[in-house]
């Protein structure tokens, strides 16, 4: 037991007074006659006996009674924590990942988390909130019940390390004050460990909110598998079939429009395959019926009609080769000798192929620094003998290589930078039984920071610098059998798709996406990201032809975006959650001295206020001290 005011209790030293007056009163008894003494003898000694004890069970009811009256002033109170004293701070993550999408046995696990508090009246403490997206710090009790109700489901997962450390910075300075942690999560295993680096002044508490089915269906992604004359086969993978969850039907719009429905239930293949025009644009929806998570069952994708690339080859070799990958379908190509070559077409093209030219004359120079500037890209393929001064002079404007001189060593090309975004989606795995191509010459650079294509000795075969791709040898079939090469379809194809990033058929949101939108702008004009009430302006850089964006916070919510410029819709983009979560594997928590590990909000909470809270026992001296007054009185009233 403590007390609120203990100096109070000074004053029970006061309760000696009475007990001096008792010990030391000089009453005086008046005598009285009696005809028989003897008589009134024993009747004396028995009143006097029966008197003092009378008088001594009162002081002893009465200094209980001012005790109580005192002890009652001092505010007497109980507590689990003796330590009353230091100041008590809370700070609550709550996690609002999709996988609290989950049910548990009383609900969506983030929702019963969230009546759990604010069933417990915890938060009507000085209590510090945060989820995966937002932070709620000073705030109103009533204002913060309304924000807690309007908790929704986020895509951006917090790595849990990341979690603890804001969680630590969000407490104050007072090393006096005592804090406590809470972590509220299903604990889904993320990408990292979880490790626990906590002082001895957290206590941290992880309460494990637990789903009952493991099992979940999800749309794992979209993608085109084969396209003809006249249609586009789309490819639907999902991930997450097993013996009792198949038959999961799926279903396939057109905005709002269903264009076909199917069922998968193979287990090896996991997939449904659909079939739409290969002319018409599409907005489209993929949907499964799914009782598990539902953030992913549904899948935005679009098929926009596709703005062709335009490949300009200044030649002076041998470029059939570039006409059989740069198809019709895809790009508009040209092909022209630089003696014929017409400077005024060059701005209009996205990506230039200087193929076996002899020198650089200084007028195409300045055209090609102008081009790169507006953002066009550039592949060099030097001949076998070349004007290196005017390489060079060329090179100096639009990249940070030069070249140096010619070896005449045959060597062979060793290396494939599987890193390099020109191969992305090119190879599933690092091959190592590749029948790599040769060259007989080659020419030294300067340098190869990135560098994409080697020699076996660790000399460059291709490097990029800025918007040009670089070659060291001349790619005739004198020098070179780099033509017959498996890699001279997929570089030269991602040459052209570099120039001019379409965008694929989605994006993930919370991934830095990038992607060119053809169009002649304004340098001031604003391209926005618009979705029924949601407008968004993304990062963007206007150039002569088209505008680049760029996307990883925004947008926040999935769907299918228009791309406009005021209001004109340029195309459409589609956005889409990561699967990440998806897979429904938890953590094993660990164990440290300084943590409690719960799988029950109300009870941790409940554990948590009985710790620090005041029992306040006034009242119950009070009644004390009523109880001795009335014992008093029938003490007065009834001993004889």
């Amino acid at each position: 037991m403590q007390f609120k005011y203990p100096e109070i209790l000074y004053t029970l030293f006061l309760l000696v007074i009475p007990i001096l007056i008792h010990l030391f009163q000089l009453r005086k008894f008046q005598k009285t006659a009696f005809t028989n003494v003897a008589f009134l003898k024993n009747v004396t000694i028995q009143t006097r006996k029966s008197s003092q004890l009378k008088k001594w069970l009162i002081l002893l009811i009465r200094l209980l009674l001012y005790a109580a009256i005192i002890l009652a002033f001092s505010e007497p109170y109980r507590s689990q924590n003796n330590d009353l004293a230091r100041p008590v701070e809370t700070v609550l993550y709550l996690d609002n990942s999709f996988s609290m999408e989950a049910r548990g046995t009383q609900g969506e696990l983030l929702k019963r988390a969230i009546q759990d508090i604010l069933a417990s009246d915890y938060i009507d403490n000085d209590l510090v909130i945060f989820t995966n997206n937002a932070t709620y710090k000073n705030k109103k009790s009533k204002t913060l019940k309304n924000e807690l109700l309007q908790i929704d489901y986020s895509y951006n997962q917090l790595d849990y390390n990341a979690a603890l450390l804001k969680g630590k910075s969000l407490f104050s300075r007072n090393n006096k004050s005592l804090k406590n942690l809470i972590f509220i999560s299903d604990f889904q295993e993320l990408r990292q460990a979880f490790r626990i680096d906590l002082d001895s002044s957290i206590n941290l508490h992880l309460v494990q909110l637990e789903a009952q089915k493991l099992t979940n269906v999800s749309i794992d992604t979209t993608y085109i598998s084969k396209i003809n004359s006249s249609n586009i086969e789309l490819t639907v993978k999902l991930s997450g079939l097993s013996e009792s969850t198949t038959d999961i039907p799926i279903s396939l719009y057109d905005q709002n429009k269903l264009l076909a429905k199917s069922v998968v239930n193979d287990l090896e293949t996991q997939s449904a395959t659909f079939s739409v025009s290969k002319n018409l644009p599409i907005n489209g929806i993929v949907t499964i019926e799914d009782s598990s998570l539902q953030y992913d069952n549904t899948l935005y994708f679009n098929i926009n009609n596709r703005s062709k690339i335009k490949v300009l080859v200044i030649n002076d070799g041998d470029a059939d080769f570039l006409k059989r990958i740069y198809t019709e379908d895809e790009f508009i190509f040209q092909k022209v000798s630089s003696k014929n070559l017409n400077f005024n077409t060059i701005p209009e093209q996205n990506i230039l192929v200087l193929n076996e030219l002899s020198s650089i004359s200084l007028s195409l120079s300045n055209a090609l620094k102008n081009f790169v500037n507006n953002g066009g890209y550039i592949v060099l393929i030097p001949s076998e003998n070349i004007d290196i001064s005017s390489y060079n002079r060329s090179l100096r404007d639009i990249a940070d290589i030069s070249f140096i001189n010619k070896i005449s060593l045959p060597k062979s090309l060793t290396f494939i930078n599987y890193k390099h975004s020109l191969f992305d989606n090119v190879f599933n795995e690092e091959i190592s039984n590749f029948q790599y191509p040769f060259v007989n010459e080659y020419y030294r650079l300067n340098t190869f920071d990135d560098f994409i294509l080697n020699l076996d000795n660790g000399q460059p075969f291709l490097v990029q610098s800025k918007n040009t791709f670089i070659f060291t040898a001349a790619l005739n079939s004198n020098n070179s059998n780099f033509k017959n090469s498996p890699l001279i379809v997929p570089s030269f194809y991602n040459f052209g798709k570099e120039s001019l990033k379409l965008p694929k058929l989605y994006f993930d949101i919370g991934e830095e996406n990038k992607f060119d939108i053809s169009t002649i702008t304004e340098p001031d004009a604003i391209l926005k990201l618009k979705l029924k009430d949601i407008d968004i302006i993304p990062r963007q850089q206007v150039l002569a032809k088209k505008v680049n964006i760029s996307t990883q916070d925004i947008p926040e919510k999935s769907g299918t975006y228009a791309v406009t410029k005021e209001s004109d819709t340029l195309e459409w983009i589609s956005f889409n959650y990561n699967r990440l979560e998806s897979e429904l594997r938890f953590l094993k928590l660990p164990l440290n001295p300084n943590v409690t590990v719960s799988n029950s909000l109300p009870e941790l909470l409940n554990n948590i206020k009985s710790d620090h809270k005041i029992h306040a026992l006034w009242k119950w001296f009070i009644i004390f001290a009523l109880l001795f007054l009335v014992l008093e009185i029938l003490v007065l009233k009834y001993f004889k």
